[in-house]
């Protein structure tokens, strides 16, 4: 069995997990679930979104948070177009995620943009990005299957993730936006990537929709990938792609991977009291596994 030692989560949380939270969670419980997470041995995590205040008030103190980071973990903020990068540059913040759908519906129904278009768009600005000595994260959506357009060719995915490699990336995050691929396509995509792109790191972000997730990753484990997005007590979910649930959880990603003897340098315990400190801000009811079974107060 071809497996890694250690594997790096990649915590989303903080960003991922809340621009769809319809109610406010208030600005310094967000800081101290970053803390705390930073806490339980993160080292990698989106913690904000540079978007348009109006159209996702949740990211409307993207600045403050960024002021908060903490120090010893690489904090990512996402910014969808130049403007929410000229916002980045006005912050402390150096580490950028830019993002992509490899369906043009779908890219069209997010940033009201063809596919191609937006790669035009993004190409100088990840240049000039690389310039100023920031880590670039491209997110890859609808990798495997789009709401709109079914299910998508790994030719088509593979090509967009080539494009950000020539751009000049530090990362490809490939995700199952809506949940919807099975154990093989995530093996044998994460195949293909790793044989054509060798060069850049790979992450895989999967959401559970399904129950597939852990499976998934599983999957993308044997393929040699070894960087994982996952969300603390699977937060998360995109109103743009309808049915999808939230991001795979943190806690049963962690747990899963020390049973299997794969080091994370994530205390669980720690983790779980971010997630305490989270639960009451939000409007859904925690239901992961480790979370349950080990135990919450409300």
């Amino acid at each position: 069995m071809n497996l890694p030692t250690k594997v790096t989560i990649i915590e989303v949380g903080p960003r991922d997990g809340l621009q769809n939270e319809q109610s406010f969670v208030d600005t310094e419980v967000k800081k101290k679930f970053i803390r705390q997470l930073a806490a339980s041995g993160i080292k990698e995590m989106e913690i904000t979104s540079f978007v348009s205040p109006k159209w996702v008030p949740q990211m409307s103190d993207a600045a403050e948070i960024v002021q908060a980071a903490p120090a010893g973990a690489r904090s990512i903020v996402l910014a969808p177009n130049r403007r929410g990068v000229d916002r980045v540059l006005d912050t402390a913040s150096k580490a950028v995620a830019l993002f992509v759908g490899v369906s043009n519906t779908f890219n069209k129904k997010n940033i009201n943009k063809p596919t191609k278009e937006s790669m035009k768009e993004l190409r100088p600005i990840i240049s000039e990005l690389k310039k100023k000595d920031f880590f670039v994260r491209a997110c890859i959506s609808t990798a495997f299957y789009c709401p709109y357009e079914g299910r998508i060719p790994e030719a088509d995915t593979l090509s967009l993730c080539r494009e950000f490699v020539e751009a000049g990336v530090d990362e490809l995050s490939v995700a199952d936006t809506i949940g919807m691929a099975v154990p093989t396509e995530s093996f044998s995509l994460f195949s293909l990537i790793k044989k054509e792109l060798p060069e850049p790191m790979v992450t895989a972000h999967f959401h559970d929709t399904r129950r597939t997730a852990l499976a998934n990753i599983f999957a993308a484990l044997q393929a040699g990938i070894d960087r994982f997005d996952t969300s603390a007590g699977g937060l998360g979910g995109c109103p743009f792609a309808p049915g999808a649930s939230g991001n795979v959880a943190t806690e049963d990603v962690v747990y899963m991977l020390h049973r299997m003897g794969i080091e994370t340098g994530i205390d669980l315990n720690k983790l779980r009291e971010a997630i305490d400190t989270i639960a009451p801000a939000i409007s859904r009811p925690i239901d992961t596994g480790y979370y349950q079974l080990t135990g919450n107060s409300d």
